[in-house]
């Protein structure tokens, strides 16, 4: 079924001049986020005087007629599934939950069931945002299938719009644990490095300084062992598998990383993909705009391996 579109026309006021496209949107559409209109341009559903624009870029002038086409929010096609959940905080606009290791965060091609997604749906029945469309309700950002940790679900529009901001400003505190491969020499240190798509490997990302988009992560070690090292991280972006590019490019990729290390050396019985955990999320709450922190627990296969590392050292 397709959606209704709302279109809708307004006329550039003196002081709305000099505007971007996709930012005036935002401001009459306060509850609708800059990258939804990013892409709405994009996709030719934005007229100016008249004629497509499909610049986000494009700067307003005074008496401009802007007209945008809004599908309204597609209803949801994924079955509800009863899976367990571990539900860190929640309330009538977020839920803040503890993503275990091995479970996908949204449907994709070869994962339609067991993803949380699907869990949330028989969890939270109505009251999810619906602003990412069909396959990712409630879904403001996410965490890698092997990755473990605080993850936050959205519960409506206004809520998914103002955490999303805060996302995109960088202004949400994300504080991870792992272990790398290697000995790190340096205490703390920041890698800065572009990350985008991999040239020739569709599921690989990498460091691209010409087509990839700024990334920086902030590390410091924790605990050194006889071949590996227990480190902290905070990501100032949050671009996709940032951490995992990161580490690797500087020589030290997570234990257990067979896409961005080398498998032969990576290798360690029972280990289920890299070794991360999403320990800390911190933001400004969307309707008491008080700062709120959440901790997970660092998962008892983590901590069983520090303990076997340590032992080993």
């Amino acid at each position: 079924m397709e959606n209704n579109v709302h279109t809708q026309e307004f006329v550039v006021e003196a002081e709305q001049a000099g505007e971007r496209l996709d930012r005036y949107l935002t401001l009459i559409y306060a509850n609708q986020s800059r990258s939804f209109f990013q892409k709405l341009i994009k996709g030719g559903n934005v007229n100016v005087n008249g004629k497509a624009v499909t610049k986000a870029g494009y700067v307003l002038d005074i008496s401009d007629v802007v007209t945008a086409s809004i599908p309204e929010a597609q209803s949801v096609a994924i079955e509800a599934e009863d899976i367990p959940l571990n539900i860190l905080y929640e309330d009538a606009d977020v839920l803040i939950v503890d993503k275990p290791k091995g479970m996908v965060v949204h449907p994709s091609a070869g994962h339609y069931s067991g993803t949380l997604v699907n869990a949330i749906m028989y969890h939270c029945a109505d009251s999810l945002s619906g602003i990412n469309g069909e396959i990712r309700p409630g879904i403001v950002h996410r965490i890698d299938m092997d990755t473990t940790g605080a993850l936050i679900v959205c519960k409506n529009d206004t809520a998914h719009t103002d955490i999303a901001e805060q996302i995109k400003e960088h202004t949400v505190t994300r504080r991870y644990r792992g272990i790398v491969c290697g000995v790190v020499k340096e205490d703390e240190g920041i890698i800065e490095g572009a990350i985008g798509r991999h040239p020739t490997q569709r599921k690989k990302m990498a460091i691209n300084e010409k087509n990839g988009k700024p990334a920086i992560t902030h590390y410091k070690v924790l605990q050194r062992f006889a071949k590996y090292t227990y480190m902290e991280f905070q990501l100032e972006t949050g671009r996709t598998h940032q951490i995992r590019v990161h580490m690797a490019s500087i020589g030290h990729p997570l234990l257990g990383d067979e896409l961005y290390g080398n498998p032969k050396n990576l290798a360690m019985k029972g280990l289920q993909g890299q070794t991360l955990h999403a320990m800390i999320i911190g933001f400004v709450h969307p309707s008491t705009h008080e700062y709120m922190e959440f901790e997970a627990p660092l998962p008892e296969y983590f901590q069983n391996l520090l303990l076997k590392l340590s032992k080993q050292s």
